[in-house]
């Protein structure tokens, strides 16, 4: 089944440094971009991380030092990426616990404000995993019928992960899902909206999930001893709060998300 898009979308995967969202950095991305008309558009780019490879993260994705010697630095290709993404919904595979979170940070240190709230998100993972629960090779394998060659080559995984949407479209169209709390619903349909909603774990504010939706749509603390309380709450009990999260090691994103409620409440 082809998507139902009103706006384009684009799948990408990335290939890491290592998997801290924090400190490590992109050595490959890979994207492929369908448009509402069915046109599509594809595109690998090595990045030079500025730092070591560890071997073992060679061992994984087959991209050493060598390879990526001469190629751009995120910095410089991050521009030329956002406009790609500009306008467009994004889809990936566990991409809204890993790629999302670290392009975010990557966009960041380049100095590039790419608004993500502006999109929709789709977890191709996250709907595998409430469905069947299993790798991409094995989603491509049960979804497609067909052996994933190139399997953690950042190209390879983006088109699998295009082309297992297409096929979950076309198996679970018909079928409920009773979540947790018991609601039964139809939520593999062909509308971006709604495979969003439903690859999405919980309430995220920042990606890293250190801030949370509460029941009644309030951004608290999901960590620490204040957990469970509003931001805005902790921020005049205790100001020294959000000096400290902003020189210690969270995500630049949370810190940029925490910055904006602060600035908000002052604003009042």
């Amino acid at each position: 089944m082809q998507l139902n898009l009103k706006r384009p979308i684009v799948f990408f995967d990335l290939e890491t440094t290592g998997i801290n969202v924090v400190t490590d950095r992109i050595v490959e991305i890979a994207y492929l971009k369908i448009f509402p008309d069915g046109k599509e558009e594809e595109k690998t780019q090595r990045i030079n991380p500025e730092m070591p490879i560890p071997a073992e993260s060679t061992a994984v994705h087959g991209i050493s030092d060598e390879d990526v010697k001469d190629k751009p630095t995120f910095k410089e290709f991050a521009k030329i990426f956002s406009k790609v993404l500009e306008g467009s919904d994004i889809g990936g595979f566990n991409s809204n616990k890993f790629d999302i979170p670290l392009l975010a940070e990557e966009f960041l240190r380049a100095d590039v404000d790419f608004d993500f709230m502006k999109r929709r998100f789709i977890d191709v993972q996250v709907i595998f995993h409430k469905m069947e629960r299993r790798t991409l090779s094995a989603a491509y394998k049960f979804y497609c019928g067909k052996e994933l060659e190139g399997a953690h080559g950042a190209a390879a995984d983006t088109k699998a992960t295009y082309e297992v949407l297409k096929s979950q479209l076309d198996m679970y169209q018909d079928i409920d899902f009773e979540d947790n709390n018991g609601k039964v619903s139809k939520p593999i349909v062909n509308d971006i909206n709604a495979l969003a909603e439903f690859s999405s774990h919980n309430q995220n504010v920042d990606f890293a999930g250190r801030i949370i939706y509460n029941e009644k749509g309030v951004e608290v603390f999901n960590f620490g001893k204040y957990k469970g309380v509003p931001v805005t709450q902790v921020f005049e009990k205790d100001p020294g709060y959000y000096g400290w999260i902003l020189n210690s090691e969270f995500p630049l994103y949370t810190k940029k998300i925490l910055t904006q409620i602060k600035l908000r409440g002052m604003q009042k």
